[in-house]
C-alpha cells in the first residue's frame, strides 16, 4: 500500500494542551546542545526521488543532511541500485544510510540481509493501522519481536514507526503501551514520530520518559499553526520551524532519554518539496538546545 493513501489523520481534543506541555515540559539541564547528523526520510521527496535518484541524493547532501532512512519504492530501498551501489554512492556524497522503511511481512530475510551487509542500523515498520481488538495489537507485538529476531540475526535492529491512532486511547488503553510492553527491549525499538505524537493530544517528552531508551529514532516535522484538530484532517504538517511545535525543549530531553537518530520528514509542501526540506535542514542544523 502506498503510504499516500493511509496517512489519513484523526482529531485530538487536546490540541492547547499537547503544545502547552511540548512547550513546558522541557526544560533544558543546561547542556546546550545540537543535532550532530541530521538524517531525512527519503519519502520527503516521494515524487522527486524515482524520477532521479542520484541527483536528488546529491542535493540533500549539499543541504547538510548526514543522514538518510530510505523506504521501499517502485524500485526498492535502494533505488534501482543494489545495496552496495547505493552504499557506494552514498559514502561519495558524505551521506551514510541508517536505516529504511519497509513490509516486514514480505521477503523480510533477504531485506535484513542486504541492510546488515552494508552496516544500515535499521529496518523499520511505518505502519499498523488502527486494529479492530486490542489483541492484535498484542499480535502484531508478536510479530514485531519475530522481525527483531531475523534484524538481529543480520547485526541489525528492528523498529516501528507510530501515527496518531496509537497514542489515542481505544477501549480504555493507548494501543501504543500495548506495544512497548509485549516487545522485547532486546529486539525491538521504536521511532516517534513527534508530530504524530502531538497531533493525538499528547506530550513527546512524557511518552520518553516514561519508556526510556526504547524510542531510539525521531522524526521531526511540524504542524501548521492555528489548525484545529478534526477527525479525518488532511495533514496540517508545515516546514519544520515554521509551525506551532517547540523543537527546543524537546530535543533538549529528548538525548538523555535515549533518542540517537533525528530525522526530518516532510509529509505537506508549501513549496517545491526541495526547497521545504533545504529549509528544514537549515533550521535544524542551526537549532540550539
Amino acid at each position: 500500500m502506498d503510504r499516500k493513501d493511509f496517512l489519513k489523520m484523526s482529531g485530538g481534543a487536546a490540541l492547547g494542551m499537547a503544545l502547552a506541555s511540548c512547550g513546558a515540559g522541557g526544560k533544558s539541564t543546561g547542556n546546550r546542545g545540537t543535532i550532530k547528523n541530521l538524517g531525512i526520510q527519503l519519502y520527503s521527496l516521494r515524487d522527486d526521488l524515482p524520477k532521479d535518484p542520484k541527483g536528488v541524493l546529491k542535493k540533500l547532501a549539499s543541504f547538510g543532511y548526514k543522514e538518510i532512512e530510505s523506504y521501499e519504492g517502485a524500485n526498492g530501498m535502494f533505488w534501482g541500485m543494489s545495496n552496495t551501489d547505493f552504499k557506494k554512492y552514498m559514502d561519495s556524497l558524505g551521506l551514510t544510510i541508517v536505516s529504511s522503511h519497509c513490509d516486514h511481512k514480505k521477503d523480510f530475510e533477504r531485506k535484513a540481509a542486504e541492510a546488515g551487509a552494508i552496516g544500515m542500523k535499521y529496518l523499520i515498520c511505518p505502519w499498523l493501522g488502527k486494529q479492530r481488538r486490542l489483541d492484535d495489537y498484542k499480535k502484531a507485538a508478536e510479530d514485531f519481536n519475530k522481525a527483531g529476531e531475523i534484524c538481529q540475526k543480520n547485526g541489525i535492529r528492528f523498529a516501528y514507526h507510530n501515527h496518531d491512532y496509537s497514542f489515542r486511547v481505544q477501549d480504555t488503553q493507548y494501543p501504543q503501551d500495548i506495544l512497548m510492553k509485549n516487545t522485547d527491549p532486546a529486539l525491538v525499538d521504536f521511532e516517534m514520530d513527534m508530530y504524530w505524537v502531538v497531533t493525538a493530544g499528547q506530550d513527546p517528552i512524557e511518552w520518553m520518559k516514561k519508556y526510556k531508551w526504547r524510542f531510539k529514532l525521531c522524526h521531526i516535522k511540524d504542524r501548521k499553526k492555528d489548525t484545529p484538530f478534526k477527525e479525518g484532517e488532511p495533514n496540517q504538517s508545515c516546514i519544520v520551524g515554521k509551525g506551532s511545535i517547540d523543537y527546543k525543549p524537546i530535543l533538549a530531553q529528548a538525548k538523555n532519554l535515549g533518542m540517537q537518530r533525528y530525522i526530518l520528514e516532510q509529509e505537506a509542501y508549501e513549496k517545491a518539496p526541495l526547497d521545504c526540506v533545504k529549509e528544514g535542514a537549515a533550521y535544524l542544523n542551526n537549532l540550539v538546545f
